[in-house]
C-alpha cells in the first residue's frame, strides 16, 4: 500500500507542476496584457484603416494591398497563392512558429510534441492571406491609424521580410494564403500574438505589454458594433 501511494505521488507530481505553471502563465498573461503601451493613443478622425483579425487562437494585421504609402504586392505577390487572379484588395500578415503553421492545418492536428517544441523555441514563419474587401466582424475589427503610424508599421513588417532569393514559399491552408521563411524565434515569451502587439506598439498604437494570447491583443481593439 505504501509503495502504491508513493507511486501515485510520483505520477501526480509532474501534473501538479504543469498545472501550477499553467496557472502562473495565465495569471501573468492577464496582468501583462492589461498594462498599456502607448496609453494616451486615440484613433485619429482620418487616416489608414487596418483590421486586427483573430481565429480565436491567433491574431493578424490586415492592411490595404495597395495604398499611396505601400504596395504589398511587391513583397507578397498574388502569384504565390493557388488562386492568383482574383481581385484582391487586402493582405493579412502574421508571424508564428514553423511546425505549428505547416503541420496543423486544423487544431485537431496539433500534437503535444509540436506544442512543446514551439513553446521552448521554434523557427519563425510569416503567414500571408490575400483578401477581397474583408468585411468588419467580431473577428475582423477595424482600426484607424495615422499615416505616420502606418509608415512605422510598414517599416516594422518590412524588417520581417526576407529577400525572395533567401526565402522558401510554402503552400497555405487555402488557395488564397501562403507561408514564407522569416527571422525570429518563437517561444512562450515571443508568440504570434506578442508579435502583433509588438508591431502595433512600435508603430505608436495602444496595446498591451505582454500579450501571449488572443485576448490580450483583442481587448485593446474596439469591438465590432455591427451595421
Amino acid at each position: 500500500m505504501a509503495a502504491q501511494t508513493t507511486l501515485k505521488r510520483l505520477l501526480l507530481w509532474p501534473l501538479a507542476v504543469l498545472a501550477a505553471f499553467a496557472l502562473v502563465f495565465l495569471l501573468t498573461a492577464w496582468i501583462g496584457s492589461s498594462i498599456a503601451r502607448n496609453g494616451d493613443w486615440e484613433q485619429p478622425a482620418a487616416g489608414v484603416q487596418i483590421m486586427i483579425e483573430t481565429n480565436g487562437v491567433h491574431t493578424a494585421i490586415v492592411m490595404p494591398a495597395v495604398s499611396a504609402q505601400k504596395d504589398w504586392r511587391a513583397d507578397f505577390p498574388a502569384d504565390d497563392v493557388l488562386a492568383p487572379n482574383r481581385p484582391y484588395t487586402h493582405v493579412s500578415v502574421s508571424w508564428g512558429e514553423r511546425e505549428v503553421f505547416l503541420n496543423t492545418p486544423t487544431w485537431w492536428d496539433l500534437s503535444l510534441p509540436t506544442v512543446f517544441g514551439a513553446a521552448t523555441g521554434g523557427e519563425g514563419l510569416l503567414h500571408v492571406s490575400h483578401y477581397i474587401r474583408p468585411a468588419p466582424s467580431p473577428d475582423h475589427r477595424q482600426l484607424t491609424i495615422s499615416h505616420a503610424e502606418y509608415a512605422r508599421l510598414i517599416g516594422i513588417i518590412e524588417r520581417e521580410i526576407l529577400p525572395a532569393s533567401e526565402r522558401t514559399v510554402y503552400r497555405g491552408y487555402s488557395d488564397y494564403d501562403v507561408f514564407y521563411d522569416a527571422p525570429g524565434t518563437y517561444h512562450l515569451g515571443n508568440t504570434c500574438n506578442q508579435w502583433v502587439s509588438n508591431a502595433l506598439a512600435a508603430a505608436g498604437i495602444k496595446t498591451g505589454w505582454w500579450t501571449p494570447m488572443v485576448g490580450g491583443v483583442m481587448k485593446w481593439v474596439p469591438e465590432y458594433k455591427g451595421d
